[in-house]
């Protein structure tokens, strides 16, 4: 039903179990903006972008996720730099000018001593410093936005780092050809220097991690060069340039062999023609080499002096390196040739049957999640747990980490990584207007992630289920409309070698697929990494990361319906807590009702802030909204003891504008299907207060429990913006560099009569943003010119 007869006889395979949801649900009518093409480095949907002054234009929305664990390990700079780069080259390579990105971490505690180290491991806080300086030197450099960084603590990621990133993009659709290559077009390769590093790396990722990884495989890890990619960005964003390509693949995996060899049916490469870092190089290593920062263009014979010449004026390199001889549908050959000779040739026919078939025996396990039912504590006992759990390393705060990256770079973002006036809310996901040069969006890009490491050491199928509950939750509390989100997922698990370790993914990816067919949303994307393990067999240690499959959701909303997650500071508002637990009906209706309440009340204009319920309860989650603005609530016992374990994904907490006994909520949340409960009341005091049913009441000051919060990895990650505990205790206003006070924004002043001037904008390899600064002269009158620096 979903292959065709003429698929029949292929066997089913994992690829299928992560791909068939979106198949499905297409077959239903449920996937009309998916973008299809043969170029699918990156998930693209199509959109309508709303502009000031011209209404809507048809846009391409595209979303790509991307690991580099194995590389991290080895060598955690450059191994978490390229992740970013090679995650902002597959939009890229789809003529998309990449906005935004977003980071997921995961790690061993790194507050442990360097004696604790596993043999041939480098320490866990140099892993994830390094790591950190990597992916942040990397989007700074190329002046991306970073809009969330999040970082997991587990005793499995001892086995090997996890180094998750993700990037959000967008073009005009009008500026995108897409044409067959036909015999006679040109490939070209434009961007750096190939060189010997990266050489394996893609087949080191899927390898374990051993005593001597770290000694004998640092040649696996690509060098990243930022500076390149950003010329790439500037090249890419001229439609008269972009018009002359009629197919693109960014350089990854594989190298030429693969960038190159996917682009036709029939090629002949001149590896000879391979520019080159240095001299030496033999004719495997320029096949294979993954030298990042390198497109491979497809044009017409006539159109190729343009583009090269066009490559040449933003200071880059570019050479014809291939040319096409049999057109897509024939059964062609791909050759390489190397100092004259023949080294490489292989029909596509070959090509196409993707190597051997190998099958595997599977064990399915649903896995435990009992748990301890929670007792009953006094108040006082309550917000002890609460201050525990806020020091914990697993609900503890990441400020100091976020703020290694630059998450307002530009003029795009719609929030800043932190909430409330004194920034102490971090948000849960990233928004920022579509990148267009002339003119002022109205339409937001949203990114959210749904994981739980934890969850997935427990049952792999309930934590891939509550990872997609999780990103579409978040989706809906940054404002945007959960059911027009689309997915994409990433898979890392340790590599298999009996029918137990196979059915963790396949669990993970059955619980994915039933959460698409559920509600609708489909994953149109992925990756997998299936190299999670540290093995010395001298010393018996064979170690596994936690079962993980991450869900990434993405989409568009009108810029004016993003809002914060921190609590208003308005005293008086009722907070609820929509969550599945005691439910009649399945988790999938339930989930489904609680969003199109979360949507109701936004459309009624009573919600002054939304936000997930964390690993740590519904009550530390509270507390979190309210370091935004130190914003004093008074909460039930309930909020301690709802929506908590698995059904914590995918539950949201809600301020509300009012009494929650309002008519107007009654209308909305009365009916059948809404599982919620009012668990908490802002207040005029900075202070957490609870109160039990039986009269029983305690509260602590909001600032003692910011400074729980954010203590426990401020060693780790020393804080920069402000001391501990929020605002100074002697009553300071928290104040961040570069956030300016909205109050103050104003329009440009009144233009100068007579010739306006000219601003010379010069643009030197390195630098960035001069999009915006060329806005901000042209608003303010000026004319303007950029003047690229070639060397």
């Amino acid at each position: 039903e979903v292959y065709g007869p003429e698929a029949a006889a292929r066997k089913r395979t994992l690829m299928d179990m992560a791909t068939i949801g979106a198949k499905v649900l297409k077959k239903r009518g449920l996937l009309g903006d998916l973008d299809e093409s043969k170029e699918i480095n990156a998930c693209s949907v199509a959109i309508n972008a709303d502009f000031a002054g011209s209404g809507q234009e048809p846009w391409l929305l595209l979303f790509k996720n991307e690991t580099h664990n194995h590389p991290t390990e080895i060598e955690p700079f450059g191994g978490a730099a390229t992740c970013l780069g090679g995650a902002i080259r597959d939009p890229l390579s789809g003529r998309a000018y990449v906005h935004q990105a977003m980071r997921i971490s995961g790690g061993g505690d790194p507050r442990v001593s360097p004696g604790e180290t596993l043999p041939g491991k480098l320490t866990q806080v140099k892993i994830a410093r390094e790591a950190a300086g990597g992916y942040s030197s990397y989007g700074n450099q190329i002046g991306i936005a970073t809009g969330q960084v999040a970082e997991f603590y587990h005793p499995g990621f001892l086995a090997k780092r996890l180094e998750l990133g993700a990037v959000i993009a967008a073009v005009p659709r009008s500026w995108v050809r897409r044409e067959e290559p036909a015999p006679g077009d040109l490939v070209i390769l434009v961007g750096g220097g190939t060189g010997r590093d990266g050489i394996g790396g893609a087949t080191g990722s899927s390898k374990v991690h051993t005593g001597e990884s770290v000694q004998s495989a640092g040649a696996e890890v690509q060098k990243g060069n930022a500076v390149e990619e950003r010329k790439l960005q500037r090249l890419f964003r001229d439609p008269r340039t972009i018009g002359l390509i009629k197919r693109c693949n960014d350089f990854g995996a594989g190298g030429v062999a693969v960038a190159v060899g996917e682009l036709a049916a029939g090629l002949d490469i001149d590896l000879d023609a391979v520019p080159k870092k240095y001299a030496g190089l033999d004719g495997t290593e320029l096949a294979i080499s993954e030298s990042q920062e390198r497109m491979a263009v497809v044009t017409a014979p006539e159109d190729a002096g343009a583009f090269i010449r066009a490559a040449a004026a933003e200071n880059l390199d570019a050479v014809v390196i291939a040319r096409v001889s049999a057109g897509d549908g024939a059964d062609g050959v791909l050759r390489m040739t190397w100092r004259g000779k023949t080294v490489v040739e292989l029909s596509r026919s070959f090509l196409n049957t993707n190597g051997a078939p190998r099958s595997a025996r599977v064990r399915l396990s649903q896995g435990s999640l009992t748990g301890a039912e929670a007792p009953s504590l006094s108040a006082g006992a309550l917000l002890d747990n609460l201050e525990q759990e806020l020091s914990s390393l697993r609900s503890c705060g990441r400020r100091g980490l976020q703020e290694r990256f630059d998450g307002s770079i530009g003029a795009s973002s719609v929030l800043f990584p932190w909430g409330g006036g004194e920034q102490g809310t971090p948000e849960c996901g990233m928004a920022a207007l579509l990148p267009a040069l002339g003119k002022r969006s109205l339409s937001a890009s949203l990114m959210t992630f749904g994981y739980d490491p934890e969850l997935g050491s427990r049952s792999p199928y309930a934590a891939a289920k509550g990872a997609v509950r999780e990103a579409l939750a978040k989706f809906a509390c940054l404002g945007g409309d959960p059911w027009t989100a689309r997915l994409s997922l990433q898979e890392y698990f340790e590599r298999p070698r009996d029918p137990l370790s196979w059915g963790r993914p396949a669990a993970a990816l059955l619980g994915a697929l039933e959460a698409q067919l559920a509600l609708g949303v489909p994953a149109i994307g992925g990756k997998d990494s299936m190299s999670g393990n540290y093995r010395d067999q001298e010393r018996g240690l064979d170690l596994a990361v936690p079962p993980s499959l991450a869900a990434f959701a993405a989409g568009i909303t009108p810029a004016a319906k993003v809002r914060s997650g921190a609590l208003s500071g308005e005293p008086g508002n009722a907070v609820i807590l929509l969550h599945a637990g005691g439910a009649a009906n399945s988790e999938w209706e339930v989930f489904r009702a609680n969003m199109n309440a979360l949507k109701a009340l936004s459309e009624a204009g009573m919600i002054k802030a939304a936000y997930p319920v964390g690993a740590g309860g519904a009550a530390a989650s509270l507390a979190v909204m309210a370091f935004g603005s130190l914003a004093g609530v008074e909460a039930a016992a309930a909020a301690f003891s709802l929506a908590g374990g698995p059904a914590r994904q995918g539950s949201v907490l809600a301020e509300l504008s009012g009494d929650p006994r309002a008519e107007a909520l009654e209308r909305v949340m009365g009916g059948p299907g809404p599982c919620w409960a009012p668990v908490a009341r802002t207040i005029g005091e900075p202070v957490f207060r609870v109160t039990t049913r039986a009269g029983d009441r305690a509260e602590v000051s909001l600032r003692r429990l910011r400074r729980a919060y954010e203590e426990p990895l401020s060693r780790v990650y020393p804080l920069t913006s402000a001391a501990l505990g929020g605002a100074a205790e002697a009553g300071g206003e928290l104040k961040l560099p570069g956030m300016e006070n909205p109050e103050r924004k104003k329009g440009p002043g009144p233009r100068p009569r007579g010739a306006a001037p000219l601003t010379i904008l010069p643009v030197f390899p390195g630098t960035n943003c001069e999009w915006d600064m060329e806005r901000a002269f042209q608003e303010a009158g000026s004319g303007t010119r950029q003047v690229v620096f070639r060397n």
